[in-house]
């Protein structure tokens, strides 16, 4: 198992412990399954897609939830017992994939097409949370310098 020691950054950074928990959590958890294949793309700044390759699942097959900071897509199917094939190459086993989402980051829409899964995510980060310029001393309230009244004094 590959495993990166983050011990010289936890040395050297203060209040990062959950970065840190969450990239070691997410290392042990997705080290063996890749089921089902999925993309994660980057369309834009503040915004962002996932893409599960679920072939042979339909939407009442999937249950999507999402809560803070993340997005947990299961997906069951009914037994196939009954059926008698002479070959298995579709996987269409249950699956449950979880992906851990930054804070304020929602899914937008959630659409299925082509037996891929389309998850949008945006970052809407809110208005009290943006930063903001922070002027030092005393803030003097600015006034409009009237250019007729300048020259009338100058005269």
């Amino acid at each position: 198992m590959n495993r990166f020691d983050f011990t010289p950054y936890r040395r050297t950074t203060v209040g990062f412990d959950r970065l840190f928990d969450l990239l070691e959590r997410q290392a042990r958890a997705n080290a063996g399954d890749n089921y089902p294949p999925f993309n994660i793309e980057r369309r834009g700044d503040d915004a962002y897609r996932i893409t599960l390759a679920v072939a042979g699942f339909k939407p009442e097959d999937l249950d999507i939830t999402a809560q803070q900071n993340l997005l947990v897509i299961k997906g069951s199917k009914a037994d196939l017992e009954d059926k008698q094939f002479l070959h298995v190459g579709i996987a269409n086993r249950n699956f449950e994939r979880r992906f851990e989402l930054a804070d304020f980051v929602r899914v937008a829409n959630a659409d299925m097409e082509d037996g891929l899964l389309i998850i949008d995510l945006v970052r809407e980060v809110p208005e009290a949370m943006k930063p903001k310029k922070v002027m030092i001393g005393e803030q003097k309230p600015l006034s409009v310098i009237d250019s007729e009244k300048k020259d009338s004094e100058a005269a």
